[in-house]
């Protein structure tokens, strides 16, 4: 924390942040008196946080810290870590064609062929989805959201025969994700749609089971058998809004030999 602060006041200047000129100073940057001045905090307290003493420092201070000295995105969520806070999510990017997609991510995506993969955002919604995992759903079922199980009722068993062993975790999952997003009402309208039109989602989101992990298993069911998958879900330091979602054949199940086969036998 005390190294941070002080390379964070030293490659500033008093115009830098809209204070007069001063005299030629002994060292580099802003003085402490400044920082806290312009964070609206007492001298004495700024300067115990900058050595590191272990008082009570709340969220809205810190932002207020970080105002002050012009910290980038990344910079503010390194002062939170070091105080022992959550940093704040930052926004997701809507732009472009594929909702808040980086190219790399999809370009990773298509990669992974011939296995699947495809990009989740924060509520869980598919945002991309690379060409075998067609394969596995068809055109006329697309992935929409790794929830919409809950939707289709019984119509799921058909295409993910293990769904109903699956639900308890993937809510249990949904809660840890809606924690990190205290303030976002969208979680609260997700959880509110799926309570009404499930009964199973209802009663699983009232056992209040909480599960963190992006790792596990997948199963679909095919004509010609079940392809089974390892999971691995990755999350984007710089984009925790979206994960990407790797599915990798199980090994001893026939999926590879079944994917490949079903990939032969598609038109064109």
């Amino acid at each position: 924390m005390r190294d941070f602060l002080r390379s964070r006041r030293a490659r500033l200047s008093p115009q830098d942040v809209g204070l007069p000129p001063t005299r030629r100073r002994r060292t580099p940057g802003l003085r402490r008196e400044e920082v806290a001045t312009l964070a609206g905090v007492g001298l004495t307290w700024y300067t115990w946080l900058e050595q590191g003493r272990p008082i009570s420092v709340t969220a809205g201070i810190l932002a207020a810290v970080g105002e002050a000295l012009r910290l980038d995105g990344d910079e503010l969520a390194h002062l939170y870590r070091l105080a022992g806070h959550v940093p704040p999510a930052p926004d997701a990017d809507t732009g472009g064609t594929e909702p808040g997609v980086p190219g790399q991510v999809a370009a990773l995506a298509d990669e992974w062929a011939p296995n699947p993969a495809y990009v989740l955002d924060r509520y869980w919604r598919c945002v991309y989805a690379n060409a075998p995992v067609e394969l596995l759903l068809g055109k006329a079922a697309p992935l929409r959201s790794c929830l919409e199980g809950f939707e289709r009722g019984p119509d799921a068993e058909r295409v993910l025969p293990e769904w109903e062993s699956m639900a308890p975790s993937l809510v249990a999952q949904f809660r840890a994700d809606a924690a990190r997003h205290p303030d976002d009402a969208e979680f609260a309208r997700i959880v509110g749609r799926l309570s009404r039109r499930s009964e199973s989602f209802a009663r699983l989101w009232a056992e209040q089971e909480v599960r963190d992990s992006g790792l596990g298993e997948k199963v679909f069911q095919v004509p010609d058998g079940r392809l089974v998958f390892e999971r691995t879900a990755l999350q984007l330091g710089d984009r925790p809004d979206l994960r990407i979602v790797l599915l990798r054949p199980k090994p001893g199940t026939g999926t590879r030999e079944r994917l490949a086969r079903r990939a032969e036998a598609r038109p064109g």
